[in-house]
């Protein structure tokens, strides 16, 4: 096992789920989710507790599924509510596991593991998705690969200038220095450019001429999740990287739930506390990001391939790697507490 269990993992987004029967996997655990005649999202073990066909393929009767291969009827709450023969005593033995939920900052989150220690508190604060001020969307991407590289790839800043030469790459990201430190079970890998011509969106964002200074913030939230917080302020308002309020501001949000040892679920998507009311600009940001991280998953899905036929060969640590490193250490010892 890869991943750290009794954690909250994101499951879908809050419009993916309706009233139909959505199927998704889940740190190696398949799960049926769809939304009550109330609202509230179900989510329960994707097999009916019979002959284990995956209940996504059933009938919604109500709150309830009903399983196409014999009928049994399953409760939101996982228990039968009807047996195939219809005038049989109703056999309450007879359980579909269900989990815990929550719907925050736009996600529908699901607990992993053991459900008695779920606990609302614990859901990853994303506050920039929630935040009054800032307007926040995004997308969906399935993608081939474990969901540390992906982590890897994220706490990693200098790849932008390869992978992305063609978009938002630059050389001279490979030239401003790094800094990586550690705080608890947190990870942040920090880049502050004093001083320099804004680049064209941020220009355009910031809605001025004039040296800026420019930061990027990489924060890893365990147990998958990458927030990416960048802007630019006019210099002469004396921001830092402790506060850098000054000018405009955003998040990219990176959430990589575990599918399986190999592949994962990625919500992705940016906050901004500029333009919010300007929906061109926000379906512009997510088509852009859509086209970017398309570029990483070419590169993570190949790498992927590339460790499955190396097998006498071990990824290397450099220094440019401190933050993906940090954040596989704190993996590592999450999981090993759980175990």
């Amino acid at each position: 096992m890869t991943f750290v269990r009794n954690r909250w993992y994101v499951a879908a987004w809050d419009g993916e789920i309706g009233a139909g029967a959505f199927s998704r996997t889940i740190c190696g655990e398949p799960i049926v989710m769809y939304r009550k005649l109330a609202g509230d999202v179900v989510a329960m073990r994707d097999a009916c507790p019979h002959r284990l066909l995956p209940l996504s393929m059933g009938i919604r009767e109500g709150d309830n599924l009903r399983c196409r291969y014999h009928g049994l009827l399953v409760g939101p709450d996982g228990k039968p509510r009807q047996m195939p023969i219809v005038h049989e005593r109703v056999n309450e033995k007879i359980c579909t596991p269900t989990y815990a939920v929550v719907e925050r900052h736009r996600f529908v989150w699901v607990w992993i593991g053991d459900q008695a220690k779920a606990n609302p508190d614990l859901v990853p604060d994303f506050w920039p998705c929630s935040r009054e001020g800032w307007v926040f969307d995004g997308g969906y991407m399935h993608v081939k690969c474990d969901y540390r590289l992906f982590i890897d790839n994220l706490m990693d800043l200098t790849h932008e200038t390869y992978v992305h030469m063609g978009s938002i790459g630059q050389q001279e990201l490979m030239e401003a220095p790094l800094e990586t430190r550690t705080d608890g079970d947190r990870v942040v890998l920090s880049r502050w450019m004093p001083d320099i011509d804004a680049p064209p969106f941020w220009r355009q964002a910031l809605k001025k001429e004039g040296k800026v200074d420019r930061w990027q913030i990489c924060h890893f939230v365990e147990p998958c999740s990458v927030l990416i917080d960048v802007g630019v302020s006019p210099v002469e308002a004396g921001d830092t990287l402790a506060s850098h309020d000054s000018g405009v501001r955003g998040f990219v949000i990176d959430s990589m739930t575990p599918e399986t040892e190999t592949s994962s679920h990625y919500f992705w998507g940016m906050a901004r506390n500029f333009d919010i009311l300007d929906a061109g600009v926000t379906a512009r940001l997510k088509a852009g990001q859509s086209r970017i991280f398309a570029e990483d998953i070419e590169i993570l899905e190949r790498q992927q391939v590339s460790i499955a036929v190396n097998p006498d060969m071990a990824l290397r640590v450099l220094s440019i790697d401190s933050g993906g490193a940090h954040s596989r250490r704190v993996i590592e010892r999450l999981m090993k507490q759980d175990a």
